[in-house]
């Protein structure tokens, strides 16, 4: 009898897990996949390699050029400013929109670095001293338990990286996380305050015109020489919102300056493609 029992329980546990997969398979379901040429002759083009995925709110279709490297997990970079900006608020350690973040007077990669800078700016000029130094007041357990809360990509945090985990080592989001996660923030999924949400909103916000508004953050990494562009967020037009996420990597023959701003032109071009924008 006891033998029957231990028999029922192992085949209850196993069909449960099985469930639990499926479950999760279903998440990123390919039966609503729609692959575009178009995509790809765009980045072919423009002397890179990658994948442009762009999500259709209201018909719950995904586009892409290429799905199986949509699905590749990459270094975050600085689109992990959307989260540490969250988590920051969400801990008090960034008090609000109006938090000042101080110049130490040493020079800086980036120009639009060596000066004090509000949230916005901090955020928009992807200033990342500024943010390690809200990653180390938030520390690694904290930094941990928020990115578990927010089901944030797959990343391996503790006190040795707590300031460059996003930069570089092993931590990967794929395409298809990066839009689960700006959707469930755009739809208000997330488990943070309304405040955080708006304030996230704000900073977020790149360009606004009569056709659509524009929110995203962008990210650059460089692992080993491999250089890995980003550019996530969303479009707003009146009657539709797009999600997007687009992950580059350049040819051999690479300009940085060049390399960085095709992550937003080739992604508006992909709406163009799309007759989404005029």
């Amino acid at each position: 009898m006891r033998i029957a029992t231990i028999i029922f329980l192992i085949l209850f546990i196993s069909c449960k897990e099985n469930n639990k997969t499926t479950s999760i398979k279903k998440e990123y379901s390919t039966n609503k996949n729609i692959r575009k040429p178009g995509f790809q002759s765009i980045i072919d083009s423009s002397g890179t390699i990658g994948s442009i995925l762009i999500y259709d709110l209201n018909q719950n279709i995904y586009y892409s050029n290429d799905f199986e490297w949509s699905n590749k997990g990459n270094l975050p970079a600085s689109t992990f400013k959307i989260a540490n900006s969250i988590i920051g608020l969400e801990t008090g350690v960034i008090e609000s929109d109006s938090t000042i973040f101080k110049w130490d007077g040493k020079k800086k990669w980036l120009k639009n670095w060596e000066q004090d800078l509000v949230l916005k700016n901090a955020f928009q000029f992807s200033c990342v001293h500024c943010y390690q130094e809200v990653a180390r007041k938030i520390g690694a357990k904290r930094m941990n338990d928020y990115v578990q809360k927010l089901d944030y990509g797959n990343l391996r945090i503790d006190s040795v990286n707590i300031d460059n985990f996003w930069l570089k080592g092993e931590s990967r989001i794929s395409q298809m996380q990066q839009i689960d996660f700006l959707k469930r923030l755009y739809n208000f999924e997330l488990p943070i305050s309304k405040r955080t949400e708006n304030i996230i909103r704000n900073i977020m916000l790149i360009k606004e015109t009569d056709q659509y508004k524009l929110s995203g953050k962008s990210g650059l990494s460089n692992n080993n020489e491999v250089y890995n562009g980003w550019f996530v967020g969303y479009i707003e037009l009146k009657d539709n919102t797009y999600l997007f996420a687009t992950n580059l990597e350049p040819k051999k023959e690479f300009d940085i300056d060049s390399f960085i701003k095709k992550r937003m032109d080739l992604t508006l071009l992909a709406f163009r493609k799309m007759n989404v924008l005029k």
